[in-house]
């Protein structure tokens, strides 16, 4: 199983939102962190505010923080919430054209692994799995400075 690009870059704007503290952060402070597409960060920041994980402050001085504790938020809620679609093989899709669909024994395999996947996320929270504050500024110092001008 792999994760799309929008799961991956959700969880990492998590956890550096989380690092940066009360401190509101921006997009493009991120952006240049990870070395990623603001306009595709901006599609994630606004999935996460739909979603109720973060919150956006408009305006010159305004920026993005967690809408709750880095604790209450389960990275497989987070990864249920991002990915368009579990469907590991077509017959996990509606309208399968599988010919041996009903006599395989994959799919129950899959089904079970898939909910092991899930159920291994569960366990970890963006606090257990995010940067210190110390470590998030010795790693980012280019985004730093940029955020303190």
């Amino acid at each position: 199983m792999q994760l799309t690009r929008f799961s991956d870059f959700a969880l990492r704007v998590l956890m550096y939102v989380h690092a940066a503290g009360d401190r509101l952060v921006t997009i493009e402070e991120i952006a240049s962190a990870y070395r990623v597409s603001k306009p595709h960060l901006m599609k994630v920041v606004s999935a996460l505010t739909r979603a109720g994980y973060i919150t956006t402050v408009r305006g010159r001085t305004g920026g993005i923080t967690l809408a709750r504790s880095a604790d209450k938020i389960r990275l497989g809620d987070v990864v249920r919430r991002t990915e368009p679609d579990f469907a590991l093989v077509e017959c996990f899709t509606t309208g399968s054209e599988c010919v041996i669909d009903g006599c395989c024994r994959v799919p129950n395999i899959l089904r079970r692994a898939l909910d092991a996947f899930l159920a291994e996320l569960d366990r970890h929270t963006v606090a257990s799995i995010a940067l210190r504050p110390k470590e998030l500024r010795e790693t980012f110092p280019e985004a730093f400075s940029k955020a303190d001008t």
